[in-house]
């Protein structure tokens, strides 16, 4: 592999610090009233901020793995519910599209008092990333794209989100997670660490039918960000699980060719919620990379 780096990390330290008493700093957590909706929001931690939008159809507590260490190594992290999901809830006349989940988030950076922020997003939080770098690049201090992609959906794919659509309409947000899971984590977790598909479980049954209807439509109908990818001048980390089968390593090798000066780290043994799978190597890799960050 040419640019991407194939890792075992060792994270020793960085659980270490995790579990410190009182090293991971400050916590707030609390609702905001944001463009019509109401938007969950936690915040751990301080120094330089750090926000994580979470993909479909999930939560910030995707991330719930994440904010103790990042926040030990000095940074402070931002994650929100997307309207509709998690927490947070949407008007019907608006329950959730690229522009609107940007600003969105652009609004609880500004409610926060967060000028400038390293910004991430998982899967369905990468397109919204990148939505947020074409409307307001002077936000970032770096970008982090998760298991996500720049390209448009294909027919195939654009039919499956329709697919996950109909049915939570016809049966509910919670009949999606077995759709999902089986990508989510690789076999050996959901069977090893039944657990953890039923944390993810959780999540997905908290979504609302509107908002999944929305977010597989963000999904669907998402544009073309790879002429986006060349205009990206902030530092930029690219993290992916090695077994991914929802958005493969070669999507994100892609990306890691258009964007200058970016980093590819791929993680073996997990699939597409590798964020929180994997969540010491991951957090070691974040923490390595943002330290490089001036």
């Amino acid at each position: 592999m040419k640019h991407g780096i194939l890792v075992t990390v060792m994270v020793g330290l960085v659980s270490g610090l995790a579990q410190a008493g009182g090293a991971q700093g400050e916590r707030s957590e609390g609702m905001l009233d944001v463009n019509g909706a109401r938007i969950h929001y936690v915040s751990q931690g301080s120094g330089t901020p750090i926000l994580l939008i979470h993909g479909y159809p999930l939560s910030g507590e995707l991330f719930a793995r994440n904010r103790d260490a990042l926040a030990a190594a000095g940074y402070r992290v931002i994650t929100i519910d997307l309207r509709g999901f998690g927490q947070s809830s949407a008007p019907a006349g608006d329950p959730g599209s690229l522009s609107t989940y940007a600003k969105d988030a652009l609004a609880v950076l500004d409610q926060l008092n967060v000028p400038r922020a390293i910004i991430g997003g998982m899967s369905m939080g990468g397109p919204i990333t990148f939505e947020l770098w074409r409307t307001a690049p002077e936000r970032f201090l770096g970008m982090i794209l998760i298991n996500t992609l720049a390209n448009p959906a294909g027919i195939v794919e654009q039919n499956i989100w329709k697919g996950m659509a109909q049915k939570a309409s016809t049966f509910g947000p919670q009949s999606l997670a077995p759709e999902l899971l089986k990508d989510m984590l690789t076999g050996e977790t959901r069977v090893r660490r039944p657990a953890d598909a039923a944390f993810l479980t959780g999540i997905v049954s908290q979504a609302s039918v509107a908002g999944d209807v929305a977010g597989a439509n963000v999904l669907a109908t998402r544009p073309d960000s790879i002429p986006t990818l060349k205009t990206i001048t902030v530092p930029t980390l690219i993290l992916e699980g090695l077994e991914d089968t929802v958005y493969p390593p070669e999507f994100s090798q892609k990306m890691q060719q258009n964007i200058a000066g970016s980093k590819l780290v791929i993680v073996p043994g997990t699939a597409h919620a590798a964020i929180f799978e994997k969540a010491d190597a991951m957090n070691a890799a974040i923490i390595a990379w943002a330290k490089t960050i001036r």
